[in-house]
C-alpha cells in the first residue's frame, strides 16, 4: 500500500509540474494549440498511423524541450539572480534546443503534409 501511495504522490507532483508549465510558459499554449491544429489536419487528410505517429513524436519533442527549457530557466534564475555570462549561455542553449526541435518538427510536418496537399 505504501508503494501505491508513493507512486500517487509522484504522479501528483508531475501533474503539478505540467500545470505550472502551461500556466507560466506563454509558448506552451501556442504549442498545445499547434497540437490541436496538427490533429485536425491529420483527420482532414486521413493520415496513416505511421504519419500520425511521426507527427506526435515531432510535436511531443517540441513540447518536452520547451518544458525542459522552462525548468532550466527557472533553476538558473533561482541560483543566479544577478547577471552572469554562463547563466545567459545556459538559458540560450536551452532555448536553442527548443528552436532545433521546432525546426525538426516543421521538417517532419512538411514531409508528411506536402504530399497530401499536392
Amino acid at each position: 500500500m505504501k508503494y501505491i501511495h508513493e507512486r500517487a504522490r509522484a504522479l501528483s507532483c508531475a501533474m503539478r509540474g505540467v500545470v505550472i508549465f502551461v500556466k507560466e510558459t506563454p509558448h506552451a499554449l501556442i504549442q498545445l494549440s499547434a497540437c490541436f491544429g496538427v490533429a485536425v489536419c491529420a483527420w482532414y487528410f486521413e493520415l496513416s498511423s505511421v504519419e500520425i505517429a511521426l507527427l506526435v513524436c515531432a510535436v511531443g519533442l517540441v513540447v518536452i524541450t520547451e518544458a525542459i527549457n522552462t525548468a532550466l530557466e527557472t533553476h538558473v534564475d533561482l541560483t543566479t539572480p544577478e547577471y552572469h555570462a554562463l547563466a545567459r549561455d545556459t538559458k540560450d542553449i536551452a532555448a536553442g534546443a527548443v528552436l532545433l526541435a521546432s525546426i525538426f518538427a516543421a521538417a517532419v510536418g512538411l514531409l508528411v503534409f506536402v504530399p497530401h496537399i499536392l
